[in-house]
């Protein structure tokens, strides 16, 4: 009876092993010269430079001082380095010999054209939402634009069996819903403009997004907010922790301008997404956009300038005569609250820190990122800047102006790491990405 239970089960192991072998082999697809290329118009061509901006091809696909789309940014992940691909039209170790049918695949199903499985770290789980329409555009912007670069991509440093690229294929068949985006019929055609291009292009849920332990998006919590690169990239949901709810205008002057009144700038990983990306597509499109988070968010239309938040944060700013009594609101005194300070009415220029993201945040990471670096020229709003303080102020000086914000402006309770925070973070000496 042991022996026929034994060679039942080794029996389904054999037929679930050669299944799986049918499903996870790709067959490679023949390469093409230059000269096969199709010709595309003019008007494809600057479709795909949007779709590429707004896919932020060239964040993710440019090493620090290498030449654009070249690959080999180095992306962490919870289980190794994973080196961006060379996205020029090199023929050897670009993606020159792709044709629009290998490009398609590799966008849409996560396979190379030799059939390999792409790591998720590429999102396909999100690019499988797109038109081959639209693919077909940035396929052309990619072969047009893009000058071709011989540059060999960097071997992952993924520990074994993670490195297998063949096991990607059971990632694959456990968390990806391939399928192009089906509009809600219940939504009107802008919010599903908007939902097709946060779900699909855009991929705004791969940083938004928390993930398992097996790095897959949490469907049941889209947009929840997830941390990246050491910033936390905030809920996108009812559950964000801005005092004051995100309206439609308020995400359009953002994703415009890198400003919102009532929230913050657009710093950190954030900063490019916007000033090299999103802000690229038209109005429409970021209008879209909006009104789609918008109503994920809850944001109502009621003018923020009157809402009592608003005004009570005003209250709270206006300097008081015993400011020096504490240290951070001294500190805050002299070093921010000359930039920082608003009488009437809150301006974009000038965020309010007690109603801004950073401050209200469950984490302290972004607040003390932008004390210690400020807001450079490619983040936030064009022709702004924010100096740092790294160097100026001490950790002790920058946790109690921290401390100041949460507890005094903000209204929420201390965070109960932010002295080990401070600590942490100015060991590091990176400018914010």
């Amino acid at each position: 009876m042991l022996k026929r239970l034994l060679l039942s089960g080794f029996g389904v192991l054999i037929v679930g092993g050669i299944g799986f072998g049918i499903y996870a082999y790709k067959s490679p697809l023949p390469p093409i010269t230059a000269s096969e290329r199709p010709e595309f118009s003019p008007e494809v061509i600057e479709k795909g430079r949007l779709l590429a901006a707004a896919g932020y091809c060239s964040e993710c696909h440019t090493s620090e001082n290498g030449a654009p789309y070249a690959g080999n940014y180095a992306m962490e992940t919870g289980f190794g380095t994973i080196y961006a691909s060379n996205l020029t039209p090199a023929m050897e170790t670009g993606i020159g010999g792709y044709s629009v049918e290998a490009f398609r695949r590799a966008m849409k199903q996560g396979v190379d054209i030799d059939g390999r499985h792409l790591f998720p770290a590429f999102p396909y789980d999100h690019f499988t939402k797109m038109t081959d329409e639209d693919v077909a555009a940035l396929y052309a912007y990619i072969m047009s634009e893009i000058a071709p670069v011989e540059l060999e991509t960097k071997e992952a440093e993924i520990p074994f069996p993670l490195n297998q690229r063949f096991l990607q294929a059971g990632w694959k068949m456990l968390f990806v819903d391939f399928g192009e985006y089906e509009g809600e019929q219940a939504q009107t055609s802008e919010w599903n403009r908007g939902a097709y291009l946060a779900e699909g292009v855009a991929h705004c849920g791969a940083c938004h997004t928390p993930r398992n332990p097996l790095g897959a998006e949490i469907e049941s919590q889209q947009y929840g907010g997830a941390q990246i690169n050491g910033w936390t990239a905030p809920a996108l949901t009812s559950e964000n922790a801005a005092q004051v709810p995100w309206t439609a205008p308020d995400f359009a002057a953002y994703l415009k301008t890198g400003v919102s009144t009532y929230h913050g700038v657009s710093a950190g990983p954030m900063g490019p997404v916007v000033h090299d990306g999103i802000r690229a597509l038209p109005d429409d499109d970021i209008d879209a956009l909006s009104l789609y988070f918008a109503e994920i968010s809850g944001g109502d239309a009621a003018d923020p300038a009157t809402s009592e938040t608003v005004l009570a944060s005003l209250e709270r700013g206006r300097p008081n005569p015993l400011y020096r009594r504490e240290l951070g609101e001294r500190l805050y005194a002299t070093a921010c609250a000359s930039c920082h300070y608003n009488a009437a009415q809150i301006l974009a220029g000038r965020p309010d820190l007690g109603i801004n993201s950073a401050t209200n945040l469950d984490t302290s990471d972004n607040l003390v990122h932008v004390i210690l670096d400020g807001v450079s020229g490619p983040e936030g709003i064009a022709g702004v800047v924010m100096p740092g303080f790294r160097g100026a102020l001490t950790e002790a000086d920058i946790t109690a102006i921290a401390a100041y914000l949460r507890d005094e402006r903000a209204g929420k309770p201390a965070w109960p790491d932010l002295v080990e925070t401070v600590s942490r973070l100015s060991q590091t000496n990176t400018q914010s990405e």
